[in-house]
Parts: C-alpha cells; sequence; structure tokens
C-alpha cells in the first residue's frame, strides 16, 4: 500500500483494491441490489433481477447518459472494489450468467463484501491520518480482521455478522475522527445525526465540526468552511457545496460528493474527482 502527502500534511491512501473496477466485475451492482421508482431510479427492479440497461458484456447501456436518462442513483454508487473482488477472487472468475447455480450465492455475498471493503476503506483513512498515532494499532488489527473476512469463501462470507463488524470498526472511527479535530482551534460544533435538511448554512464555519450521519439533503453550503469535518456517513444528497471549502475534510467518499452540487469553486480534497455534473456558475 502506497500513500502520497495531500495539501496541509494529510495522507491519501493509493489502496487500488477499494477501488472499483467494473471492467473486471460481472455487473454485479446492476444484478444484485433492488431499486426503486423515484428521483434517483426510473423504474423499479428486484434484488437478482438484472436492470434492463445491462448489456451482454455486462457494460451500461446508457452509462454516459445516466443522469438524463432518470438514473442518478446509478452514478453516485461506489462499490469499493467489491464487485471484482466477488468476480474474481470469491467467485474465481465464473460470471452469474454462465453458471447460473452459483448467481443466487453471488448476489447474496456481494453486498457484504461492498460492506466490508467499505470498512476498509474508512479504516485505510483513519490510519493515514497523523492524528492517528494514538490509536494506529488498534486501527492496523481492525484492518486485518476485516480484511481476513473478505477472503472467506461464500458460504462463510454470507455468515457474517456484518452490523456486529461495523459496530466494532466505528469506535474506532469515530476517535480517529475526535483526536483530528482537536487539532483545530476554538469550539467545534457537534452536530452528529443532526436534522440538517435545507439549513441555510451558507458561508457557515463547520471547521472541524463532527457532521457524522448528519442529514444534509438540499442545504445551502455555499462558501461554508467544512475543512477538518468530519462527514462519515453524512447525507449531501444535492447539497450546495458551491465555494465550499472541503479540504482536509476527515473521510468524504467520492459517493457522497457526486450526489451533491458544486462548482469549479468547490476546494475538494486532493484524492477526490470533482463531478461531472458540476458546472462553472454564472459570475
Amino acid at each position: 500500500m502506497e500513500r502520497r502527502p495531500e495539501a496541509g500534511g494529510s495522507w491519501v491512501s493509493d489502496r487500488s483494491d477499494l477501488r472499483a473496477d467494473c471492467a473486471s466485475c460481472f455487473g454485479l451492482c446492476c444484478v444484485a441490489l433492488p431499486f426503486a421508482r423515484s428521483t434517483d431510479f426510473a423504474v423499479d427492479k428486484d434484488a437478482g433481477e438484472p436492470c434492463r440497461n445491462l448489456l451482454a458484456d455486462f457494460r451500461c447501456g446508457i452509462h454516459a447518459d445516466l443522469r438524463r436518462r432518470g438514473f442518478p442513483g446509478c452514478t453516485v454508487f461506489d462499490c469499493f472494489g467489491a464487485g471484482q473482488k466477488v468476480s474474481q477472487e470469491t467467485f474465481s472468475g465464473r460470471d452469474w450468467r454462465g453458471d447460473p447455480e452459483a448467481a443466487h450465492r453471488m448476489f447474496a455475498v456481494f453486498p457484504v463484501m461492498r460492506q466490508l471493503h467499505e470498512l476498509l476503506w474508512y479504516l485505510d483513512q483513519a490510519a493515514a491520518l497523523p492524528s492517528s498515532g494514538p490509536i494506529l494499532d488498534g486501527l492496523r488489527r481492525a484492518s486485518g480482521e476485516v480484511d481476513r473476512l473478505t477472503g472467506g469463501d461464500p458460504g462463510e462470507l454470507a455468515e457474517v455478522d456484518v452490523r456486529a463488524v461495523r459496530e466494532r470498526v466505528n469506535g474506532l472511527l469515530s476517535r480517529a475522527g475526535e483526536l483530528a479535530r482537536a487539532g483545530v482551534p476554538g469550539r467545534r460544533k457537534n452536530r452528529r445525526g443532526a436534522d440538517l435538511m435545507g439549513a441555510r448554512l451558507r458561508r457557515a464555519d463547520l471547521r472541524g465540526a463532527d457532521l457524522r450521519g448528519a442529514y444534509l439533503i438540499a442545504a445551502d453550503l455555499r462558501d461554508a468552511d467544512l475543512r477538518v469535518a468530519d462527514l462519515t456517513g453524512a447525507d449531501l444528497r444535492d447539497a450546495d457545496l458551491r465555494g465550499a471549502d472541503l479540504t482536509g475534510c476527515l473521510f468524504l467518499t467520492q459517493p457522497q460528493l457526486d450526489s451533491a452540487r458544486g462548482d469549479a469553486a468547490t476546494r475538494l480534497p486532493a484524492a477526490l474527482a470533482r463531478p461531472a455534473h458540476w458546472t462553472t456558475p454564472a459570475a
């Protein structure tokens, strides 16, 4: 595992196995997971039912046009590398079309693997924080334990109690966030799990704030200072991040960012990409 320094002194992981490689997957997210007709999906689909847009080669037939065709939910999904892990390692390259008997087990294992890989991503990010020294051994042990679970066979993976694993890991991640935010001077806001849907937070000083699990749907965060804020699991759907400063924020994922609105003036962590649907605002 290699890391490179990010502006501000934090570190960014280059662990490639926690990044989705759709070319090495058999379209598992397009089959195993259900979705309901909504603003995120144009149609209903049951778990185990292939999406109508999935092609014979496991590629998406409308990938370049998902938002316009009514599937923005697909654009903000990230399996954290679970798709290729299940496809190429757990099932040794057997696909659900070629091996129908394995399909049910493959679809059952994929959501488990996805959650485990997400936890590995968070643990990796936490271990990379310079402030995590006091809990670094615990983070490494937890990462090793979760990593071992991902190497199980289909039967073993199906028996994993993901909720229990997540509860153990979340304590460490929360502590990592506290240690990182402790370096921010002044009073730090605690809005963990807060209902901030549609909140008017333009130019708000949220530096070092605890926003774990906060509901920030459609919140106005224009020009807000979110540096070193803990955004673990925060719901940023349709949040307005134009001009906001997110550099150095903690545990922000690409799917969270992709679900929000922003512009060329939004300052991002070096590890995250500016979403394609963001446009430069008028002067």
